[in-house]
């Protein structure tokens, strides 16, 4: 079993594929590979804009901070305006995303189709981590203070854990913590 804490603090902005902005990746796999299986970051959105275009890569979105955005997914509206409700769409269709009242910081999954699967849901109090055989979770704390059962382990806003191979155990959150689970296809 591989247990990794990934720190808020260790991640440095990097532009967008487009270059319309900047995000903070929290972790991928593989590692380091531009050809990614799947891949978390957090993106700070300040203005209106198109979104980068990944063929092969399903999406999901989930708004952690501000009011919302209005997704144009393929010339469809999408109305994102539930804070922490995880959307679902297809990374290579044309997308634009139009803030409803202000910036947001939204957390984005994606996963390369065909090869991948994640399932991403945002949970409250206390939850047992579980990874799937051959595959990884990871849970990313939207508040601080939450802690890893029997470890002296603290997550603070925006920190993540990820575990492959077996589940580290049960998250106690202060808050609310998004989990994102990965498997193969």
């Amino acid at each position: 079993m591989s247990v990794r804490v990934l720190r808020a603090a260790d991640r440095t902005p990097v532009p967008w594929k487009n270059g319309g902005g900047l995000t903070r990746e929290v972790a991928a796999a593989p590692d380091g590979a531009d050809g990614f299986d799947w891949r978390v970051s957090l993106a700070d959105v300040t203005a209106d804009g198109p979104f980068s275009v990944f063929p092969g890569i399903d999406r999901t979105l989930t708004v952690v901070e501000g009011p919302g955005m209005d997704l144009v997914v393929g010339g469809e509206h999408h109305i994102v305006d539930e804070p922490l409700w995880p959307h679902d769409f297809p990374g290579d269709r044309p997308t634009d995303g139009f803030l409803l009242g202000g910036p947001v910081v939204n957390l984005n999954v994606m996963y390369r189709r065909g090869r991948t699967r994640a399932e991403t849901a945002v949970v409250c109090g206390t939850v047992r981590l579980m990874a799937p055989p051959g595959g990884a979770v990871l849970a990313l704390s939207l508040d601080d203070g939450a802690v890893l059962d029997g470890t002296d382990l603290r997550l603070d806003r925006y920190d993540a854990v990820l575990a492959e191979g077996a589940s580290p155990g049960v998250l106690r959150t202060m808050g609310q913590a998004v989990v994102v689970t990965f498997s193969d296809v």
